[in-house]
């Protein structure tokens, strides 16, 4: 069995969908959910399911290697990005080679890069008139949404939609295939 950890600075929707997914699997479980915000509403998802959490700082982050020896301690294989808002440091992408997957809310490498998350990606879709969006699960790398890519799909757009409604299309898609994504990084091992 391999132990999942997850990074989250948000909510945790799509953390939740991945912790569900994995409850009654042979092949994985999520094994620790880190965030960077004490209000994450993913710690409260984390409690919920009976999730060891850890709550990170910035110095503790980037200027020492002390999250090492908790995912050391959880036995961790595979960390996911699930809404986590900062950048991986080398260090930690040098301990996980290819064993750090980071999902993103556009067709990279388009709308992707410093500041470019949530809602600030929708609001660029619509103002470049995109027809379509959809998402990105890429590895992480010491660049903000460059890594290379494991899986992209898509969803149409129409002049009609907003931001918000390209955000929930967009969010479907995160929910349905993050999850599977996951598993099959965790088959191929």
């Amino acid at each position: 069995m391999k132990n999942i950890a997850i990074f989250a600075s948000g909510g945790g929707s799509n953390a939740r969908k991945i912790i569900e997914h994995f409850e009654k699997s042979d092949l994985g479980r999520v094994a620790l959910v880190v965030s960077n915000k004490k209000d994450a509403g993913v710690l409260d998802i984390a409690h919920a399911h009976q999730i060891p959490t850890h709550l990170i700082g910035r110095a503790d982050f980037y200027e020492s290697k002390k999250i090492l020896s908790i995912l050391d301690e959880h036995r961790i294989d595979l960390i996911v990005l699930a809404g986590f808002l900062w950048l991986v440091p080398t260090y930690l992408i040098g301990a996980y080679p290819k064993r750090i997957v980071n999902i993103h809310p556009a067709l990279l490498p388009l709308f992707g890069g410093k500041g470019m998350y949530g809602a600030h990606v929708h609001t660029a879709v619509k103002a470049a008139g995109a027809k379509e969006s959809g998402i990105t699960i890429h590895f992480a790398n010491e660049h903000y949404d460059a890594g290379d890519i494991i899986f992209q799909t898509t969803c149409a757009l129409t002049e009609e939609d907003t931001p918000e409604t390209i955000a929930r299309k967009v969010l479907a898609l995160e929910h349905e295939h993050f999850p599977k994504v996951v598993e099959g990084l965790l088959q191929g091992w």
